[in-house]
């Protein structure tokens, strides 16, 4: 059997499956599930990020925790807001991207593209360390595993998203709903005691609270507000995966924003007043949340399934950045600011190619931090303030253009949004620079440089290919067929009866090199083929040097001198053996050849697959 392929070299990209039906898009549940587990595990590392910041004042600083957070959480609530009103007008998805490249231009829509991609990337990173880091304070003795069992994380992950953005969300569904109960109860609980049943998990832990202070500074309460503020990451994620759920989408995902949005304050503000309730104070070694689950619950069963399956959400989520990354990645790709392979969907309705790509990438970086969550974490969160600011400062735009029922107050809302979070991008660089937050400054113009080349290949690729231009109508040309051969086989008669029916003259081409062996070899072809007559002729191709491909390259440039109207075709005979293995057995001849032509000429490739059956 015979499969006749045509090589060229069009603009990457092809024709899109139809889309399969509804049953591989989100609800608003399973979109809750699916998108906001990075926000959702947000709140076992939010507040605890503000007291040990707060700790610095002693305990009179320790006070401020329940103000800091009711702050963050009217950030949230604006957040929330502006990112159901960038659903509502661009419900084809990519958030601060797609509202950027309407009212803030090219260049500043590359950077929200660019924070997004790099927040995404260091919340695998993050989300699958800590984790796992969970999981070896619980079991010490897999601490020196915890790069492979971060490695193991990662690839389960990467299989379920593989299957489709659905398939995750249903995997995922029980236990973020046992995490959110979990969390809900341990505050209701807690709002009902007087003080901590058990201190059992934070006995004999060093404190970590300095000497008491009688004031506290603006910029520490600026930089507990900036470090709880991690506690929003993911909250843009459904804003920028809008097409993933089903129809009406847009406003599926506006009540999967507002569910995650009242959920994520709700625990962050019950966490933060148990924290006061209880005068809990950080130590080492054990969680805020830990301590907050002992004091409220105690330290039985009910403390030890808390802490799993929050050891589980956060290694699971990860997953919020398999559902945003490809979808952005596509609409980039659209634009013609990454490869267009990014744009391909496979059959249940899944961007394989960004999967894959964010699962190599994430996998690089767990090995270039060794499976470590500090050395990530001062990197995590500067890119997605930076897209806040961004989307908000559009959003500003997007209304004094519109002016339609009550603008003025959508305008403010968004203004003061993208001031708030302007505010914590710069504290938040400025405080973590020296401990690795320089590399996304210097990561986030590298990357629009990369968009931009990608975007000036593609326009170079399209002028020489008259994009947009109506084409010159199709004529005939005469075409002549190259068959290279080395000797007479079945193969060679499969090849020459292919050429034949394809073009109006057909020559057969062999290298022959100066040793006598291969001379020897070229004589007896020639003898041979001389026998046999097939109608065709063989022309011997000299070649000084112990090359293949050159020679044949130097023939088609040579015929398309003399007769440039005529249209050169090389047919490539392969044989294709049945298992895989063997193709390890073969020359490789047939992709020299082809290498050489394709570099050296405009010619067309054509790779005849002979396939060999069972004996």
């Amino acid at each position: 059997m015979t499969t006749l392929t045509a090589e060229t070299d069009a603009v990457p990209g092809a024709e899109e499956p139809p889309d399969t039906g509804a049953r591989h898009k989100l609800t608003a549940v399973t979109g809750l599930a699916a998108l906001s587990l990075d926000a959702m595990a947000s709140v076992a590392y939010g507040p605890e990020a503000i007291v040990l910041v707060l700790a610095a004042a002693g305990g009179y600083g320790l006070g401020f925790t329940l103000p800091v957070t009711l702050a963050i959480a009217g950030l949230l609530a604006v957040l929330v807001a502006s990112y159901r009103q960038v659903i509502a007008a661009f419900p084809d998805g990519g958030g601060s991207y797609a509202v950027a490249k309407s009212h803030l231009g090219r260049r500043t829509s590359l950077v929200a593209a660019a924070s997004l991609v790099l927040d995404y990337v260091l919340n695998v990173a993050v989300a699958v360390t800590a984790g796992v880091a969970a999981l070896t304070s619980a079991f010490p003795g897999l601490y020196d595993d915890r790069l492979v069992i971060c490695l193991g994380v990662l690839v389960l992950i990467t299989a379920v998203n593989l299957r489709g953005i659905v398939d995750s969300a249903r995997a995922f569904i029980v236990p973020t709903a046992v995490f959110v109960g979990a969390i809900l109860g341990l505050i209701v609980v807690g709002l009902f005691r007087d003080a901590p049943v058990s201190v059992a998990a934070s006995a004999g832990h060093a404190s970590v609270l300095a000497d008491n202070a009688t004031t506290v500074g603006a910029l520490l309460l600026l930089k507990a507000f900036a470090s709880g503020c991690s506690a929003l990451t993911g909250v843009e994620a459904i804003a920028n995966a809008v097409p993933s759920f089903r129809a009406p989408a847009a406003r599926r995902a506006m009540r999967a924003e507002v569910a995650l949005g009242a959920l994520l304050g709700v625990m962050l503000i019950g966490l933060s007043v148990l924290i006061s309730r209880f005068g809990l104070q950080p130590v080492e070694g054990v969680t805020v949340l830990a301590q907050l689950a002992d004091a409220s619950l105690g330290h039985n069963w009910a403390f030890y399934v808390l802490q799993f399956t929050t050891m589980v959400l956060l290694a699971l989520s990860a997953n919020t950045s398999f559902g945003g990354l490809p979808v952005l990645l596509k609409l980039l790709a659209r634009d013609n600011y990454v490869p267009h392979v990014f744009g391909l969907k496979a059959d249940r309705q899944v961007h394989r190619h960004g999967v894959v790509w964010l699962a190599l990438v994430s996998a690089a970086l767990l090995v270039f931090s060794r499976g470590d969550t500090n050395t990530l974490v001062p990197l995590f969160a500067i890119g997605v303030f930076v897209g806040f600011t961004i989307a908000q400062t559009g959003m500003v735009l997007h209304w004094r253009r519109e002016r339609g029922t009550g603008w003025v107050g959508k305008t403010l809302l968004n203004g003061a949004g993208a001031v708030l979070t302007g505010v914590s991008a710069v504290v938040v660089t400025a405080t973590k620079f020296h401990d690795g937050a320089w590399l996304i400054v210097i990561a986030l113009p590298l990357l629009v440089a990369v968009f931009e080349a990608v975007h000036q290949a593609y326009g170079r690729i399209g002028e020489r290919l008259g994009v947009g231009q109506i084409p010159e109508p199709p004529h005939r040309e005469r075409s002549l067929v190259l068959v290279p051969v080395s000797s007479l086989t079945r193969l060679t008669s499969e090849a020459l009866t292919a050429a034949v029916s394809l073009g109006d003259e057909v020559r057969a081409v062999t290298v022959c090199h100066p040793d006598p062996e291969d001379r020897a070899q070229t004589e007896a072809l020639e003898r041979d083929w001389a026998l046999w007559n097939p109608g065709v002729p063989l022309v011997r191709l000299p070649a000084e040097r112990r090359s293949l491909g050159r020679p044949v390259s130097a023939y088609i440039r040579e015929l398309r001198s003399t007769e440039p109207r005529t249209r050169v075709t090389v047919l490539i005979p392969e044989a294709e053996p049945q298992h895989l293995w063997q193709r390890l057995l073969q020359n490789q001849r047939g992709a020299v050849v082809a290498h050489a032509v394709r570099r050296d000429t405009d010619a067309v490739i054509c790779r005849l697959r002979f396939r060999l059956g069972a004996p």
